[in-house]
């Protein structure tokens, strides 16, 4: 893993290359926010995007999605992966929503994974995106790139969370998520990463790793 002053240099080139950077889902409301964030599971946000754009139209409140039956929500969300499971979590966590929150979503983590079909993560997202808590969502992009880097070295999604809550400053926790995924996305992929043009590779670990290997070979 990095050290403290490692990490500080990490967080603050990050913070440089993305900024203030945020979630590509497109939502209004903390309701629509957690609906799409389901739907992310197996999914591209870009794919969730083209399908929400008319859903929440149609369908804006967890009040209003009770009009649907699952056949029906399937047929609407079926360009996402898993939309079977997730149309009936949906719906099961609209009801939920409406009959013990009064139509809102909670606002604490513990609630939120009483939700059908909420896990951790989901939580996270929701309660840093929709209400500014601070918290660190981790997804697969936020795994993979945090130890790879060295920002965590932790082989559980719970335990990089765990990890990366210790390491960097709490108010920098959501942002740093966000700067994380961006970094997933564009250039730390999960196949042929971009090492190339990363601004990081003084401070990698999988970089200086690879190069170590590389070097060794030569020899």
């Amino acid at each position: 893993m990095l050290k403290k002053a490692e990490i500080q240099k990490v967080l603050e080139i990050l913070e440089k290359t993305y900024g203030n950077t945020g979630t590509a889902l497109k939502f209004r409301t903390p309701f629509q926010l957690l609906v799409a964030t389901m739907m992310a599971a197996q999914s591209t946000d870009k794919q969730v995007n083209k399908i929400t754009e008319k859903l929440f139209q149609q369908y804006p409140n967890p009040q209003s999605f009770l009009k649907l039956d699952v056949t029906e929500l399937e047929e609407k969300i079926k360009g996402v992966g898993l939309y079977r499971n997730k149309a009936r979590n949906i719906l099961a966590t609209a009801q939920k929503i409406v009959k013990d929150y009064g139509g809102k979503v909670p606002q604490s983590r513990g609630e939120l994974m009483k939700l059908p079909g909420v896990g951790r993560k989901t939580a996270n997202v929701v309660l840093s995106i929709a209400f500014n808590h601070d918290a660190i969502a981790v997804d697969t992009h936020v795994f993979r790139v945090a130890n790879r880097i060295g920002l965590a070295e932790a082989k559980t999604p719970l335990e990089t969370e765990r990890q990366l809550m210790k390491n960097i400053p709490k108010e920098k926790w959501s942002q740093a998520h966000h700067w994380l995924i961006w970094h997933g996305r564009q250039i730390c992929r999960a196949q042929n990463p971009r090492c190339q043009v990363c601004p990081l590779t003084p401070y990698c670990r999988f970089y200086q790793k690879a190069q170590k290997k590389q070097s060794d070979s030569q020899r």
